[in-house]
């Protein structure tokens, strides 16, 4: 080897070394914790807050990247700072038009550990289902929030590399951009608390992990249908999408923000979608490839 070459190879070595043992992070912009902290105005802007996460609405302005969603890592293992960067080069990775994207990540005061990503100019939908001073939605952008978050899912399941591990559904991490796209928040190699439960491989059956967030995506999409709170697992809305007769009593359950704007064919074909995922959780009888590809089949809505 060409002695200049063998030199810069073992500077670039030695800098790569020096850089996985600092917690550098490629191709992620470090955003400074003032910067975050000034966006959010003082972590005061919530979205919403759990035992795991923490969001917050930031603007750091035009030149800055606009509005985003800040996520705190609540739960973080604080001495295990390379599964944090290992979290934020993954994300950082991943490309699609109904995922939220990694925009970047800072780490604070105490190690606070923070990512932070794309507009969400339009709020989650569950703000628009729940809230009586939001613009209804129509029934068009319910049939493709629907179909973003199948194909969000599909993406996840079967495309990505390394496989996803952790995937969360509800109505509260999927987020709105000014077209009312959805984008699916949470989801990555750990979950929000920083622990790693893997999904199986895309061609296996059904495991009982895939089958929750499959569960999770019928009640999500019974959400879009009657308008309804999905809170307490969304019980009485799984119970009546269960009943025999349930088609009987679509005129009382649909949300009447809705009024006659609906497609009838395409409210059955979207209901269909909802009851096979509900009665996923206890009967799994296909692979996950098999799944995507009936539920693309039956809510793909063109897009505009």
């Amino acid at each position: 080897m060409d002695p200049f070459l063998r030199k810069l190879r073992r500077h670039l070595l030695r800098w790569l070394h020096r850089s996985r043992r600092s917690g550098s992070v490629f191709f992620v912009r470090r955003i400074s914790y003032n910067d975050v902290r000034s966006a959010t105005d003082g972590f005061r802007r919530v979205v919403f807050s759990n035992s795991e996460v923490s969001a917050y609405a930031a603007n750091f302005g035009e030149g800055g990247g606009g509005v985003c969603l800040v996520k705190e890592l609540k739960d973080f293992d604080q001495r295990n700072g390379d599964s944090f960067h290992q979290q934020v080069q993954f994300l950082g990775r991943l490309h699609h038009r109904h995922l939220l994207s990694l925009k970047g990540f800072s780490v604070g005061r105490n190690r606070k550990r923070l990512l932070i990503f794309d507009n969400i100019e339009n709020g989650s939908l569950k703000e628009h289902l729940n809230d009586p001073l939001k613009t209804p939605l129509s029934w068009r952008t319910r049939l493709q929030i629907a179909n973003g978050v199948v194909a969000a899912l599909k993406y996840l399941f079967l495309f990505s590399d390394p496989p996803v591990c952790h995937v969360s559904i509800s109505s509260g991490n999927i987020m709105l951009d000014e077209n009312f796209t959805a984008k699916l928040s949470d989801f990555g190699l750990l979950t929000s608390g920083g622990n790693s439960v893997m999904i199986p491989k895309s061609e296996d059956s059904m495991g009982q992990k895939s089958c929750k967030i499959i569960f999770q995506l019928g009640v999500l999409i019974l959400e879009l249908v009657t308008g309804q709170s999905s809170e307490m697992e969304g019980s009485d809305l799984v119970e009546w999408i269960q009943e025999s007769r349930f088609y009987s009593s679509i005129d009382k359950m649909i949300d009447p923000d809705l009024g006659n704007s609906y497609d009838c064919t395409e409210l059955k074909s979207l209901l269909a979608v909802a009851k096979l995922c509900i009665k996923s959780w206890d009967k799994p009888s296909f692979t996950i490839p098999q799944f995507f590809g009936y539920l693309q089949n039956k809510i793909d809505i063109p897009h505009n």
